[in-house]
């Protein structure tokens, strides 16, 4: 059986460390799951720059999972940017919030199954997983299955 293909979005970097949020628990399993080789997982640079911005001593501990579990990061992406445009124009993501989008289009020309997000504002929300998924499937890109960790 093929391994699922997931992309980590930058919040659950956060949340693998804040351990009085409900969704700690499921993040961590979830980098367990990774770990034993349950899925694939990938990030990107959008999420390293994300998490660069953090200027707290806890940044560098949420680059370090990175390396830690040996997370392929995906480089940046005109292709990404172009269908993160399109999202931005139908109106689905806000412009000054752009970078989710990118998360989403990142997995999608990656041929990603899905990506995991704990960012209920833009990201793991049904508007956005159906509307998504339709323009991905117009574009003839791959349809993202958007979840948060309690749900894989």
């Amino acid at each position: 059986m093929r391994k699922l293909k997931i992309y980590l979005e930058t919040t659950l970097f956060n949340f693998y460390f804040d351990v009085d949020r409900d969704a700690h628990t499921a993040t961590v399993r979830l980098f367990e799951d990774i770990q034993a080789g349950k899925y694939e997982a990938f990030t990107s640079r959008y999420v390293v720059d994300e998490l660069e911005q953090d200027t707290t001593e806890k940044c560098e501990k949420m680059l370090n999972l990175i390396k830690q579990y040996d997370i392929p990061i995906f480089e940046f992406s005109e292709e990404a940017e172009n269908l993160a445009d399109i999202y931005v124009a139908q109106g689905i993501i806000p412009i000054k919030f752009r970078t989710d989008g990118l998360h989403i289009a990142i997995s999608a020309i990656n041929d990603l199954d899905m990506i995991v997000s704990m960012n209920f504002q833009h990201i793991v929300k049904r508007k956005t997983k159906i509307a998504t998924a339709n323009i991905n499937a117009l574009n003839g890109y791959r349809v993202v299955e958007i979840l948060n960790p309690m749900e894989v």
